[in-house]
């Protein structure tokens, strides 16, 4: 399943790259790829291609991203998309 997240953050984008790279092990288990657009200073994009859903709602919900989020008031809009040929 293809998602689109649309990030919002406090912090810099560099650090929510540094966040999101220390994640990408755990990631793994639940997708097969994603890239991050950057829109400004505070938002990002996400593609991801989800294999496991429950693995993914797992990892959203762990500690250290549920503390990671509260820490630097980051608000994920999550989207459902579907190739249109």
């Amino acid at each position: 399943m293809n998602l689109c997240v649309e990030s919002t953050f406090d912090c810099t984008v560099d650090d929510f790259r540094a966040a999101f790279k220390e994640s990408e092990e755990e990631l793994r288990r639940c997708a097969s790829e994603w890239q991050i657009g950057v829109v400004n200073d505070h938002k990002v994009i996400i593609m991801v291609n989800v294999l496991d859903m429950d693995a993914l709602e797992t990892f959203m919900d762990s500690p250290k991203i549920t503390q990671w989020n509260s820490d630097n008031n980051c608000i994920d809009v999550i989207y459902s998309l579907e190739r249109i040929n």
